[in-house]
Order: C-alpha cells, then structure tokens, then sequence
C-alpha cells in the first residue's frame, strides 16, 4: 500500500547542510498503528511530512499503492493529500473563530462536497470522537483533549487510508493523552495510523509496531513489513 525506499532528505541553511533522513526504507501495512520515535533531530517529522506529501524527498521514492511518486506534479501530491491523507498535529490547527462542527466542515470543503453532506459527514465524525453535544462551541471553549479529538475528526471526515498524528498528545496530561491514543487505537483498527512522539511507554502500550530513527537513519523496526505478506485477495 505505502512504501518508502532509500529516502534521503537535506536542508541546507547557507553553507551549513543538515541530512534529515539518510536512506530511509519502510513498507506499511493497510491498517497498522505505526510509532516512530527518537530525540529531537532524529528525522521524525521529516519522515511523516514526506509521507503526507508536505514535504518533498531528494531521493529515493515513495510508493502507493504500487505507483512511484517520482513523476508527482503539484496537482498529483494536492489530490493525496485531499484524499488519501488526515492529519493530526501537537497543535490542533483549529480556527479559533469557527464552531467544531463548521472545522471539520472545512476538510470537506475541498473535496466538492455538498453543504448538507458536508454536515451531516462532520456530524457523524463528532459524535464518533464523542463530541455529538458539542458541534456549536468554539475551540476555545473546549479543553485540549476535545480540541484533538475535534482534530482527529476534522483528518477522518474525507475517510482518509492513512492518518498522520504529530505528537498528538505532546501537549496534554497524561488521563487525557490515554484517552487520545485509546481514539486512534480504534482507528487504527481499519487504517494505516503513523505517529511521531516523543513518549515510549504510550507507543509501547497502544502501537502494534515501533520503528526507531537516530540521526535520520532507521535503527529498529519491531513488526517490519517484508511487502510478501499477501494483503490483497
């Protein structure tokens, strides 16, 4: 389904050159909950922002479903990521001054979506994350584990294949980051779920893989995927 192979990825800021990945490779299955971790520098969120198209790689190639995206124009990454790809960051990115139910409206916005499926599909994403009774509030009248949960709604309303989480409970308590991770455990269960933390004991407790990065190399990988499982039929 989404492969990456030998991935490398620099920034270079005036004469001084950082690798971010060095030779990445990495196959995923259709529905997993993939963990990345390492410290900070390790090529993280590089790795997630090429997978989610954000970001472009200088070499290597990613995959989907069997096709290299090495010829991708603009137009071909805009569709990916508009329909094969949610994201969740640390973050939220919500607009403040939009009620819940009209931000995850607006992921549906894009896709040509009509306005009363545009509500009704957000409806079912809020009440999915167990936000039904708050549709009308705005952001800053919700605590930081609803404002995620409204983000993760807000990434699962085009009914994306894979879901890219940043950190997703970076800046919550603990009771709440579990009740977070318990969430895209449940989506995992019917997609391809990959985050980045920094928190081992959560990958440990809820990812059904973790794969270690240092220095933008890949160190370890506890289920990887050969690409010979047989998913298809």
């Amino acid at each position: 389904m989404l492969q990456i192979k030998e991935i490398r990825k620099q920034y270079r800021t005036g004469d001084l050159v950082q690798q971010a990945l060095d030779g990445v490779s990495l196959g995923f299955r259709e529905s997993e909950f993939v963990a990345i971790l390492g410290s900070s520098g390790s090529g993280k969120t590089t790795l997630l922002n090429i997978i989610g198209g954000l970001d472009r790689y200088d070499s290597g190639d990613l995959i989907i479903d069997g096709v290299s995206t090495k010829q991708y124009k603009d137009r071909d990454w805009d569709a990916y990521r508009n329909h094969s790809i949610g994201f969740v960051f640390q973050s939220y990115n919500l607009i403040t001054h939009q009620s819940v139910l009209a931000n995850v409206e607006l992921a549906l916005t894009l896709s040509g979506v009509s306005r009363a499926r545009r509500k009704e599909r957000a409806t079912e994403m809020l009440r999915k994350v167990g936000l039904g009774d708050q549709l009308h509030k705005k952001p800053n009248q919700l605590s930081g584990g609803q404002m995620q949960r409204v983000a993760i709604a807000r990434a699962l309303a085009n009914d994306p294949n894979i879901l890219l989480a940043d950190e997703p409970t970076g800046a919550l308590d603990t009771a709440t980051g579990i009740q977070v991770m318990e969430l895209l455990k449940e989506v995992a269960a019917d997609r391809l779920v990959i985050m980045v933390t920094h928190n081992p004991e959560l990958a440990q407790q809820y990812a059904t893989r973790i794969v270690r990065l240092q220095d933008g190399r890949l160190i370890s990988d506890s289920n990887p995927f050969s690409g010979e499982e047989g998913e298809q039929p």
